[in-house]
């Protein structure tokens, strides 16, 4: 063995198109999924082909985008600990100078805190323009943290990252508050649609939402999450644009929501913890280069608005996914019908299996 890099490849097709429309973009488009998972690409093709028989298609709203990074600081005791949280809240414009200083893109643009005993957490957010902002967020605490403890009394170093952020870790902080984009997308699916297209009514798709994956969620103590599979379409998605794949954990956290409108089915995915970018680690691959561009995602926009809208497409790909899922689940044996179809080795499936 050696030291070389090697190129792990996994198997990515383009699937789609599917429409979206909202407060970012409009646009129909293709979408690439990297993924053993070879069911998935005609599922998604199947939840973008509704999207496209629907008058609006998937309608997707940002409505919150931040990266945090939390510090670690202890202070002599829980009073100097609170003394500090107030002193550095009262500090936010200072604090703001700091950050400018060290970064063209990162912006401070929030700070929250918690106290445990002598130990102050302190959960910095950012916005951080096109890059998903992972290392811009922990320079930019760095810089920060050095300034407090030269600046602020009664406190010492504890870490740069006090797991109050939280990074890839599934935590209800993240579900509340948000990190990365938080993006709600939205679908309304004619009756014929519903029953041609994905071969299952409303009702079927309401009443199987709200057993599996709010009430199933609940049992199983999910945390802030009530989703089939959101995972799934996001890992496809951030290995096909060079994204951090681990951050799948906090992103697979949302909320499935199915309504049934007179026989249209209203459906919708909201997902607080998208973290994607268009710049940085990752992107310099000749084949991410290639998708991202074809997505529309590297033109010359004002910084921000490339990552907008990779996020918003991303998140429209997930609905997808969970869309034609939970139809196929109102029917007995379809899921497994078409994983041993698309999936597995022939030979080694048993008629009856």
């Amino acid at each position: 063995m050696t030291n070389a890099q090697m190129t792990a490849g996994v198997p990515m097709k383009w699937v789609g198109p599917l429409r979206v429309s909202g407060n970012v973009t409009t646009v129909e488009t293709d979408v690439p999924l990297a993924t053993y998972e070879s069911p998935l690409w005609p599922s998604v093709g199947r939840g973008a082909k509704v999207s496209m028989l629907a008058e609006d298609g998937i309608v997707a709203t940002l409505v919150d985008e931040r990266m945090t990074r939390s510090v670690l600081v202890e202070a002599v005791d829980a009073q100097t600990a609170h003394t500090a949280a107030r002193t550095i809240e009262a500090r936010i414009d200072e604090l703001r100078d700091v950050v400018r200083a060290c970064s063209r893109f990162a912006e401070l643009i929030g700070v929250r805190h918690e106290i445990a005993a002598n130990l102050l957490f302190v959960r910095f957010e950012f916005s951080t323009g096109d890059a998903s902002g992972h290392n811009m967020a922990t320079l930019a605490s760095d810089a920060l943290l050095q300034h407090l403890l030269r600046t602020v009394p009664g406190i010492s170093y504890g870490s740069i990252s006090g797991n109050y952020c939280t990074d890839k870790k599934a935590t209800a902080i993240n579900g509340i508050l948000g990190r990365g984009k938080n993006v709600v997308t939205e679908l309304l699916v004619p009756r014929d649609v519903v029953e041609t297209v994905l071969r299952t009514t409303a009702a079927k798709i309401v009443e199987l939402n709200l057993r599996k994956n709010l009430l199933g969620t609940l049992l199983a103590g999910g945390i802030r999450s009530a989703n089939a599979h959101f995972a799934n379409m996001l890992l496809g998605f951030y290995l096909a644009t060079g994204q951090d794949a681990a951050n799948i954990v906090e992103g697979s956290q949302g909320v499935t929501m199915a309504e049934d409108r007179d026989g249209d089915l209203y459906f919708s995915c909201t997902l607080p913890n998208l973290i994607v970018g268009t710049v940085g680690n990752g992107k310099g691959l000749d084949f991410v280069e290639a998708n991202l561009t074809r997505l529309g995602c590297r033109a010359e926009r004002v910084p921000g608005e490339n990552a907008r809208r990779l996020a918003v497409i991303a998140a429209a790909t997930v609905l997808c996914g969970e869309l034609s899922l939970l139809a196929a689940q109102t029917n007995p044996g379809e899921l497994m019908r078409a994983h041993v179809q698309l999936e597995r080795d022939k030979q080694t499936v048993k008629v009856g299996a």
